[in-house]
């Protein structure tokens, strides 16, 4: 494979862990609480406005429900991610979908993150800062051990690789 064809933007290969469905649906769960609950409180304290929260109450909990159980699926099935030794493959979002492609000799940065629900549910977040104006290439809901093994490997990688990552 020439070295033009090893950096075409293409589908990457991996899916990300089973259980980012989880985080995904958590997540919007309680943004989705948030908005509910923010609701409640005026339909509580105002009579001469129930009508209309009540039918705006019933419409955020049948969005939220629906966003709730379908953007996670979704963006299970979107989300894609390779590492090679010579770029990371992205491929993110569900609306809109975002492809994206580093190469290993522009890596400035590889950094794991692991917000409270990611803890709880085993999973981790390896962001690929580069000299990109588009900014980090960002690969959410690795299991952390696979994090952790692409976090290595991109090190290693990015230490062999000649350039000057600008």
């Amino acid at each position: 494979m020439s070295d033009v064809e090893e950096h075409r933007l293409r589908a990457p290969a991996n899916l990300v862990s089973p259980r980012a469905r989880v985080l995904w649906a958590l997540r919007a769960g309680l943004g989705w609480l948030v908005v509910l609950v923010g609701q409640v409180a005026p339909l509580v304290l105002s009579a001469a406005a129930r009508p209309w929260l009540v039918v705006t109450l019933a419409a955020s909990a049948v969005l939220g429900v629906a966003h709730t159980a379908v953007m996670p699926w979704w963006r299970y099935r979107v989300h894609r991610w390779e590492t090679t030794a010579d770029a990371v493959f992205t491929r993110a979002g569900w609306f809109t979908q975002e492809w994206r492609l580093a190469p290993v000799s522009r890596v400035q940065t590889v950094d794991t993150a692991r917000g409270p629900l990611q803890q709880f549910l085993g999973l981790a977040t390896v962001t690929v800062t580069t000299a990109s104006a588009q900014g980090p290439v960002t690969i959410e809901g690795l299991d952390e051990a696979v994090a952790a093994r692409i976090v290595d490997e991109l090190t290693a990688t990015t230490q062999a690789t000649r350039g000057d990552a600008t």
